[in-house]
């Protein structure tokens, strides 16, 4: 059976390669000079990791300096998985430096941070060289979600660990200056896939969707829709205090947008929602129990959501913004939490822009697999959407690093690389 995870789109690559004087169509913005890094699994050849989300993590970079693109090379992270065959669950419980490291890469602090959500951060330099594993000091006792959100005001950096046993969910703030300086349980009635959160000025904002986890389910990732478990968002004040719980319609979101307060005290959260249906449906895909052969390549097909939760009366209204496949929800991150005008998403060979106050959508067709389209603001930016979408895209088997406008989603540089780059997961610009 031909599994999706090892073939079309997601077949991993068999090696590490540098290239330098990348070929380069259209012109960079000078200014954008600094490095794109995009981390995604790739198993080594020959292995079978039984899910899409198994493989060890590979970072492909593009160095970028003033109009020229120097470099690109791929590394594998060099967990202690990748390189001792370190088990996850050994005599001694769980080992948070066996994992992956194969879903997104961040930089805090100066410091470059490869993640996942049931493990350890691994820190990498800005060669891609592996460092290792990072606990703050050893306060940081619990994994950390690979989608931490960055306080635009106070440059703090605020995540959460989930867990198998109690705690289930665990909260973390990191200052500044990349000290732990807070954890603090968020009680969850059981053991649940929550991959993604939100902040806004005054509360964290929570995911407790029936994706849960059974040992006795077997099988590469033992997770599974239940809709017995309920489905619900929550808020926690961000200053200390009890959740309130909003339920929701059953669903799951692996991504959300920005969430914010509106003039009425409500938090507004945006979010690539899935059916039941449709997730139970990606999932027997990626998990390799669906023969692809019989089609092309994996169906994305979340749906853009709007969730509005208000705390003085406790009611919740929901709808759907659009019914097209999206994922990998993205904007200006200067506005997380704060409220934005734009969202980008991709799905299929578009991204797609989403204009929250007039409710349009732009597209720009892209020719090939899109990724993840990562929003870089112009220098002295006068608008929200003054700037650059950075997408990996691959057409028949060649990938390149598209630069759009993200004002008018027009193409302004293309940057040939020199292999195909697996579809992966999420990156970041990193400016110098």
């Amino acid at each position: 059976m031909q599994k999706a995870y090892l073939s079309g789109n997601l077949a991993p690559v068999p090696d590490e390669i540098d290239a330098l004087n990348l070929p380069v169509e259209g012109t960079l913005p000078p200014e954008l000079t600094g490095r794109y890094f995009r981390n995604g699994p790739n198993p080594r050849p020959g292995e079978d990791p039984g899910h899409w989300f198994g493989g060890h993590g590979m970072i492909h970079g593009i160095r970028l300096r003033e109009g020229r693109a120097e470099w690109y090379r791929n590394r594998w992270v060099r967990t202690t998985k990748f390189t001792d065959g370190a088990d996850f669950i050994g005599p001694d419980g769980v080992n948070l430096t066996a994992t992956q490291a194969n879903t997104h890469v961040i930089r805090h602090d100066g410091r470059i941070y490869a993640l996942i959500e049931v493990g350890l951060p691994y820190e990498m330099t800005p060669e891609l060289d592996t460092v290792g594993p990072v606990d703050f000091g050893g306060k940081l006792t619990t994994a950390m979600t690979a989608h931490p959100k960055a306080d635009p005001i106070t440059g703090e950096l605020h995540f959460f660990g989930y867990g198998f046993v109690p705690p289930f969910a665990t909260y973390h703030r990191l200052s500044a200056g990349g000290e732990l300086v807070e954890s603090r349980e968020i009680e969850v009635p059981g053991a649940t896939m929550m991959h993604d959160f939100a902040i806004t000025e005054n509360y964290l904002v929570w995911l407790d969707l029936p994706v849960t986890f059974d040992l006795n389910r077997g099988g590469g990732m033992p997770y599974a829709f239940d809709e017995k478990y309920g489905a619900r968002i929550g808020l926690t004040p961000r200053a200390g205090g009890v959740t309130q719980w909003f339920e929701v319609d059953p669903c799951y979101a692996f991504h959300v947008g920005n969430a914010w307060e509106d003039d009425q005290g409500r938090v507004v959260l945006s979010a690539a929602r899935y059916s039941p249906e449709v997730f139970t449906s990606l999932w027997e895909e990626i998990s390799g129990r669906t023969d692809v052969a019989t089609h092309a390549t994996v169906r994305i097909s979340a749906a853009l959501h709007r969730w509005v939760l208000d705390p003085a009366t406790g009611k919740t209204a929901e709808e759907p913004l659009d019914d097209r496949g999206i994922e990998f929800p993205t904007f200006n991150e200067d506005r997380l939490g704060l409220g934005s005008r734009y969202l980008y998403t991709v799905g299929g060979q578009q991204i797609v822009k989403y204009d929250h106050r007039s409710g349009d959508a732009a597209t720009l067709d892209t020719g090939g697999h899109t990724g993840e389209a990562v929003f870089v603001p112009a220098e002295g930016a006068s608008a929200e959407d003054d700037g650059w979408l950075l997408s990996v895209v691959t057409t028949s088997g060649d990938s390149r690093l598209l630069v759009a406008d993200a004002r008018d989603l027009s193409t302004v540089a293309s940057v040939r690389l020199p292999r195909r780059v697996p579809a992966g997961f999420h990156g970041s610009w990193l400016q110098d």
